[in-house]
């Protein structure tokens, strides 16, 4: 009863510190050693080179990483060989895709610059065709998406809409 008496009577600051204090001795944390510091550190700036696009040595990972840290960055650095040789060449059904979305951009450009010119005749056909090839893309992009799963990454991959 006195606890809670004297607790009434201190500034909510004291009451913060207080609160403070019984977390700490109900979870007490563990003290990081110097080595584990210093480790951490160079890890985070090994990190912070990686994120910026800069090369990382394998030595330093070596150094700095446990044996089944670095065993576990070895197979996934494989596993993205893997995967980048798998998607090396593109599937005949996603060139087809972009070749008529290539014509299609080319002749909407076509159309722009015959539209700036005022030659609006000429304009509509290539509009016009520019739409049609847009047309067979989504075509081809449908059957692609239904028939084929294992395509779909080359479109989760590659094309951003």
């Amino acid at each position: 009863m006195s606890e809670w008496f004297n607790n009434q009577k201190n500034p909510s600051s004291n009451f913060r510190q207080w609160l403070q204090e019984r977390i700490d001795k109900g979870n007490p944390r563990r003290k990081v050693t110097v080595e584990e510091a210093k480790r951490l550190a160079k890890l985070e700036t090994i990190a912070d080179k990686l994120k910026r696009g800069e090369n990382g040595q394998n030595r330093q990972l070596q150094t700095w990483l446990s044996e089944d840290e670095y065993a576990q960055i070895e197979a996934e650095w494989q596993e993205q060989l893997e995967l980048r040789e798998e998607l090396k060449e593109k599937p005949s059904e996603v060139k087809r895709y972009e070749e008529k979305l290539k014509q299609a951009t080319f002749n909407y450009n076509r159309a722009e610059g015959y539209s700036s010119k005022g030659k609006h005749s000429t304009a509509k056909k290539f509009y016009n065709n520019s739409e049609s090839l847009c047309e067979d893309a989504l075509e081809i992009l449908q059957e692609i998406l239904h028939s084929d799963s294992s395509l779909r990454v080359w479109f989760d991959r590659d094309i951003s809409f």
